[in-house]
């Protein structure tokens, strides 16, 4: 990844940890349950926005890493790339 991308990706989870600091807070304060769902639904966009962000970045950095490998090397990434997206996708 280069470092661009790792900024962008590193400053999307400090963003996050900040959410879920306040969404500690907001348990520790005893707020209303409608106000601690809605920011767990905002935490849960905000990781799912992230992996897409790294799915893309890998689909346009780490596969074009394989040009020029051998097929193997390209059909091993590829299944290693399909089978972090399925347990993303799982997730979501």
């Amino acid at each position: 990844m280069d470092r661009v991308s790792q900024k962008k990706i590193i400053n999307r989870f400090r963003r996050i940890e900040g959410q879920l600091r306040g969404l500690q807070k907001l348990v520790e304060g005893e707020a209303p349950c409608l106000d601690i769902l809605t920011q767990v639904s905002a935490v849960t966009a905000a990781v799912k926005k992230a992996g897409a962000e790294v799915i893309h970045i890998y689909i346009e950095q780490c596969l074009a890493e394989t040009s020029g490998k051998s097929e193997a090397e390209r059909t091993l990434k590829m299944e290693e790339f399909q089978k972090a997206l399925s347990r993303y996708i799982d997730m979501a």
